[in-house]
């Protein structure tokens, strides 16, 4: 701390046009301090005019002020001189590894604050003071520290580069006019860089126009991601409530029904045990009289037995067996016949109504549908990298090359069972899913193929319809013949017409249900296109008709 305060004490006792302690130190009527002999030489220079200034304010002065020697700025400087200390830099202002260097500085050298396009020199801020104070250096161009200024010389004459060919697009000095740019279309360095810079200008204007034309497009896009959130979060509310609803409905189904049948089982039980008591009761009753009629039937005393006979009171009217009828395995399971019917036309109803939900939800587009690619390497750009899956394929298919080839063989294969292979048709499916906008070629060599694409939940199993591509509205294909093509959706044939090629190209924009088919030669024309609405990721998807030794491959494309 004690140095630092020397430091600043130096600095303030030091002259600020040779940069040492002050000598015989004067001091202008502006009130800044000079060297005597320093402040004398720069008016020196300024007598032509008769007008005197201070090289650190710029106050003038007419006529020439006399100067006398500030006594008491003189011991506080001799005073500081005793001390000794000689205050250093500090260690931030020597030049690192990383700095421009002054090409004065001997020994340690301090960074530079400017460097000189005239000198090709870099000065530190001591030495670049005769560049502000001489008149010789008043034209000098200064700019920030550079460790480029070589680049400025020409190797060839050693000379500062101050001219610009446009013919050779390079910078020259003026010895190469003379020489091999003689007769090329030359200007000075300063005008090139002021039409380069007039050019800069309209560049700068114009990525500053597509700044802020994106910056509205990003807020814009904020403002739909926000929409998008709060409508999103309002159709799940909504649901929640519509789905509480029906659950809360349905619980209260399901508890009429709990009520109803144990209403009626209390019911139906109350009449049965009701006809049941009655019985008992006329079974007691008849034990009764059976038992009365017995101990008459052994009375030994005839005449006792006529007198006791009349006095029997008569039965009382049976209860008709016929009146009961018993309704066999007809309690309550019709009950669940019933709910079960419910069920099934619930599931049927949700079945239907969620493909229609869930396609609502997948029409939500907030962006516009990109243009459909027109050339080939606008279509490479969405080329995707598509291998086949060994578990969808047919026995008689035999996969090579990465899983991308796929031939027809003449013996079938032993692979081993897998849900998701094709027992009956000869097809394979990609082991990827397809979203987005994908790009894929395929090329075939031999009997017919049939180029498809295809939802996973198709079927696999049996020789039905459901099974084949193009033959299902879970599939679409294009039927590919050495000389003709035609398309199937849904088992609808549609003809295609186009140059035969065994090469065909696949586009699909998912989102936007654009399906395209092309003939690739040396050109790209365009067989077939589907536009529709995908409901379900999609997977590549071939099937060969006949001719075994037919191949089929995957390509790879760039």
């Amino acid at each position: 701390m004690a140095q630092k305060g020397v430091q600043l004490d130096r600095e303030t006792f030091s002259c600020s046009i040779c940069l040492d302690l002050l000598k015989d130190p004067v001091a202008v009527p502006c009130g800044h301090s000079y060297c005597m002999n320093c402040i004398q030489t720069h008016w020196d220079t300024e007598d032509e005019r008769r007008v005197y200034s201070c090289p650190q304010c710029r106050q003038t002065f007419t006529p020439r002020p006399v100067l006398l020697k500030n006594t008491m700025l003189a011991d506080l400087v001799e005073e500081l001189k005793k001390t000794g200390l000689q205050a250093a830099p500090a260690d931030h202002c020597y030049a690192g590894p990383e700095d421009v260097a002054c090409d004065v500085c001997t020994g340690r050298k301090l960074k530079a604050c400017k460097s000189c396009l005239q000198c090709l020199a870099s000065y530190c801020e001591k030495h670049l003071q005769p560049h502000y104070e001489s008149p010789t250096f008043k034209k000098h161009k200064l700019v920030e520290p550079s460790k480029k200024l070589q680049e400025n010389v020409c190797s060839r004459h050693d000379e500062v580069m101050k001219m610009f060919c446009r013919t050779d697009q390079q910078s020259i000095c003026h010895l190469c006019l003379m020489d091999e740019h003689k007769g090329h279309d030359t200007v000075t360095a300063a005008a090139e860089r002021t039409e380069r810079q007039r050019e800069l200008g309209v560049s700068r204007q114009n990525i500053q126009q597509r700044i802020q034309d994106r910056d509205k497009d990003v807020k814009l896009l904020q403002q739909e991601v926000e929409a998008v959130n709060r409508s999103a979060d309002k159709a799940v509310e909504d649901s929640e409530k519509i789905f509480t609803q029906l659950i809360s409905l349905m619980e209260k189904r399901r508890s009429d029904v709990k009520q109803q049948v144990r209403s009626q089982q209390e019911a139906e039980v109350s009449r049965v045990r009701e006809l049941q008591e009655k019985l008992e009761q006329e079974i007691t009753e008849l034990k009764r009289r059976d038992a009365d009629l017995e101990e008459l039937s052994l009375t030994e005393d005839h005449n006792q037995f006529l007198h006791d006979y009349p006095s029997l009171s008569p039965l009382s009217e049976s209860t008709d067996s016929s009146s009961i009828k018993i309704r066999p395995l007809r309690y309550f399971e019709a009950v669940t016949a019933a709910v079960s019917e419910v069920r099934g036309k619930l599931q049927d109803v949700l079945r239907e109504t969620w493909t229609n939900i869930s396609q609502t939800v997948t029409e939500v587009d907030v962006l516009l549908p990109q243009p459909e690619p027109k050339t080939r390497a606008e279509f490479l750009q969405y080329s995707c990298d598509i291998t086949l899956d060994p578990n969808t394929a047919n026995t008689w298919l035999l996969l090579s090359d990465g899983d991308r080839k796929a031939t027809f063989m003449s013996e079938e294969q032993s692979y081993s069972s897998h849900p998701d292979r094709f027992t009956d048709y000869n097809q394979v499916l990609s082991r990827e899913s397809l979203t987005g906008r994908c790009y894929w070629e395929v090329e075939r060599r031999g009997g017919a193929v049939c180029v498809a694409v295809a939802y996973k939940s198709i079927s696999r199993a049996g020789r039905g319809t459901e099974c084949v591509f193009g033959y299902n509205d879970k599939s679409w294909a294009l039927r590919c013949n050495n000389n003709s093509y035609y398309f199937r959706y849904n088992n609808v044939k549609t003809p295609v017409s186009g140059p035969p090629s065994s090469r065909v190209g696949v586009y699909l924009d998912h989102r936007a249900g654009i399906l395209s088919f092309y003939s690739i030669s040396k050109t790209m024309t365009l067989l077939h296109r589907v536009q529709t609405t995908f409901t379900q990721p999609l997977c590549a998807g071939l099937w060969f008709l006949w001719s075994p030794g037919s191949t089929a491959e995957l390509c790879k494309v760039k």
